[in-house]
């Protein structure tokens, strides 16, 4: 994989130090949640409509894709089975899938075949992309990087690839999920963490390590790395869904609080 020089980003250090949590997270991807998460690959790339995070809120609910990504050039980073890449290549963007984890991408290329979509999948981590600079009008994640990924290394990743003008997109955990989420058990109406200094959050086996910032600090780091964010959607649950994170994310507490953050900035 290609790797990228240490480098200070807003007083965190980016590069190799401190980067166990690939290693982690490849195994938890490569093991029980790569086949999990397979068994679904299928019913993501077959869908007529992007449903989108965990409640599968359809695009028509919640836009996350833009309307005009044709004839665009896509990263995905943290791609996972790249059901996102053929969303945008259906949509005819020319989209790239980038992963850490073969199993996962292995299920992608299944796809690929059973669907008769082609684009290019890249094994790789989303905080070292060996992609050239200013390479994509859009950068895309839907949890893979935004979730997985240490936001103080992927988010000048993305930067780097996004042509000026080009547009990042990223959903995953609400921040306030986090705040109330426990190392064990499901989320509660009371807040177990500290706000300040959220970054790094340990996840029960086999999640692995997570990452979340509070919102300023997501704000300034984007800034930071020459985007300015132009939108933020903390989304509700919809009444009466089914969700099979619903033993971590109890519905009732998603409807009053969000559960889900879909962040969208600009480069300038």
């Amino acid at each position: 994989m290609h790797r990228v020089g240490t480098a200070r980003v807003n007083g965190h250090m980016s590069g190799e130090q401190g980067s166990d949590h690939v290693a982690v997270n490849r195994r938890s991807w490569d093991g029980s949640l790569a086949a999990w998460f397979g068994t679904r690959a299928r019913v993501h790339w077959a869908a007529a409509e992007p449903f989108w995070g965990i409640w599968n809120i359809p695009q028509t609910q919640l836009a996350v894709l833009p309307d005009d990504v044709a004839g665009l050039d896509a990263v995905e980073l943290g791609c996972g089975t790249a059901y996102v890449s053929a969303w945008l290549a259906r949509r005819g963007a020319r989209p790239i899938g980038l992963d850490i984890s073969a199993r996962q991408l292995a299920t992608a290329q299944t796809m690929q075949a059973e669907f008769g979509l082609c684009f290019p999948l890249i094994l790789a981590d989303a905080e070292h992309v060996p992609l050239p600079d200013e390479c994509a009008d859009l950068v895309i994640s839907e949890y893979g990087a935004a979730m997985w990924c240490d936001p103080y290394r992927w988010i000048p990743q993305a930067a780097r690839l996004l042509r000026p003008g080009g547009r990042l997109i990223f959903m995953g955990a609400a921040t306030l999920l986090m705040l109330c989420t426990p190392e064990h058990g499901p989320a509660e109406n009371r807040l177990v963490r500290d706000l300040f200094g959220l970054h790094r959050v340990h996840w029960p086996k086999p999640r692995g390590i997570a990452f979340c910032l509070p919102h300023g600090e997501r704000i300034r780091l984007l800034r930071n790395c020459g985007l300015v964010v132009e939108d933020l959607i903390e989304v509700p649950a919809p009444a009466n869904v089914t969700s099979d994170f619903a033993d971590d994310i109890p519905l009732a507490w998603a409807t009053r609080w969000p559960s889900e953050e879909v962040w969208f900035a600009r480069r300038c």
